[in-house]
């Protein structure tokens, strides 16, 4: 029963303020990267002067006992959210890609106000992927890309639309994969 109470408390970080309206059912964190506003479905609270949050197994409306069954499933996807939300306001969230081949590059260009990052991948031609604005991309050696940004969905968002345009192929492993991604390589044709 214990174990079930610890999985339902998470701890504020140092750097994060906490602020929380019951009427509402919001709860407001302010962190060093800017705030974040978060809508819940179940009650919470705050203890030990802001340092501990708690989210109980009480419901905003009044439930049946076939509802109070989801309560579980609704105080689990509070927590993630709420972790999730302290984490975006306390630090940069980064996504690496590698580009694997012969001639495949990357260059980081602008035209006007627009960031542009011009792909060459070997195709007949190069694409062209305009960065979102609150997402920062940087490359190294022009074979490695590092996306970054305060937001957990539009970094790894971002990181999947550039890995689209050349997924890793099972032969020889060309393309576009995330760093820690391991490509099992298919053996091919013997003659």
């Amino acid at each position: 029963m214990e174990s079930l109470l610890k999985r339902y408390l998470i701890k504020v970080p140092k750097s994060v303020s906490v602020f929380y309206c019951n009427e509402k059912k919001i709860l407001l964190a302010r962190g060093v990267l800017g705030q974040k506003l978060l809508k819940l479905d179940v009650r919470i609270k705050i203890l030990n002067p802001k340092k501990i949050i708690q989210v109980t197994n009480k419901s905003f409306t009044e439930m049946d006992n076939k509802n109070k069954k989801k309560m579980n499933m609704l105080r689990g996807t509070a927590v993630a959210l709420i972790k999730k939300m302290f984490l975006e306001i306390s630090t940069n969230i980064c996504k690496k890609l590698k580009l694997t081949g012969v001639g495949f590059r990357i260059f980081l260009t602008k035209k006007g106000n627009i960031d542009l990052m011009r792909l060459k991948l070997g195709y007949s031609h190069d694409i062209y992927f305009k960065i979102p604005k609150n997402i920062k991309i940087r490359e190294h050696k022009s074979t490695k890309i590092f996306i970054s940004g305060n937001c957990y969905e539009e970094v790894a968002q971002t990181a999947a639309k550039i890995r689209k345009f050349k997924i890793p192929e099972p032969y020889k492993g060309k393309g576009i994969s995330y760093d820690n991604e391991i490509i099992v390589l298919k053996e091919g044709k013997k003659i």
